[in-house]
């Protein structure tokens, strides 16, 4: 409603203001439909790039001349490895920074073999970045096959 103009509330011939709300109701449902409708669209991005899997007649066996990359990895029983030599746990941050520094990138390989404990496979990853290891990329094929 408007106004109302009745006299019977107050003193005659004065007007009591009174707000209409159905406009703002009107423009508050509006906006609940329209935010109903985006926000299925709008879920939370996570971008995961996973290299095509090439074809098996168009791989060609690696240049034994060319550096290989390095590979850290956890086998079956929880043991470290830096490109399949096993190595204990207290020297194996050590040796990848030493590695690393030969060679003189900071990217690293990570597997673990399916049934490698998890805890152990978490502490490869901290002891790696500790080792001086920049970018970590995980490996989609394992090592231990």
């Amino acid at each position: 409603m408007g106004m109302n103009v009745g006299a019977s509330e107050g003193k005659t011939g004065k007007a009591r203001p009174e707000m209409n709300v159905t406009p703002l109701v009107d423009v508050v449902l509006v906006l609940l439909i329209i935010f109903m409708v985006i926000m299925p669209l709008m879920p939370a991005h996570f971008w995961v790039h996973v290299p095509d899997k090439a074809d098996s007649e168009d791989i060609t066996p690696p240049d034994p001349n060319e550096k290989q990359p390095l590979v850290i990895s956890v086998n079956p029983e929880g043991h470290f490895q830096i490109n399949k030599e096993v190595v204990p746990d207290e020297e194996f941050a050590e040796k990848l920074r030493r590695v690393l520094i030969a060679r003189g990138e900071r990217k690293v390989f990570f597997d673990a073999a399916d049934n490698a404990p998890y805890s152990r496979a978490v502490r490869a990853l901290d002891l790696a970045r500790v080792g001086g290891a920049a970018h970590i990329a995980i490996l989609t094929e394992g090592v231990h096959d």
